[in-house]
């Protein structure tokens, strides 16, 4: 049966990419598991509190906040042309 192999074929092909994609995941969490661990084992709690403090201050506004300011800026300049 023709259609039964070609069939087969393609399940395999979904399968492997699948299973690339959950290694890829996977290994990307593991890896931010670990880091996370590490800096734990090498910090204490002001630490964490610094951080956070400077990460509200540099961040200002959002990253969708700014595109969206950006369009719109991008928008007005082309009906004033």
């Amino acid at each position: 049966m023709p259609g039964k192999s070609v069939r087969m074929a393609i399940t395999t092909k979904e399968q492997e990419k699948n299973m690339a994609e959950k290694k890829r995941d996977t290994s990307v969490s593991e890896a931010g598991r670990k880091g996370g661990e590490a800096t734990s084992a090498t910090h204490d709690r002001e630490f964490y509190e610094e951080i956070g403090h400077k990460g509200g201050e540099a961040g200002g506004k959002k990253g969708g906040q700014r595109v969206r300011e950006l369009i719109e800026e991008g928008k007005r300049r082309e009906d004033e042309s």
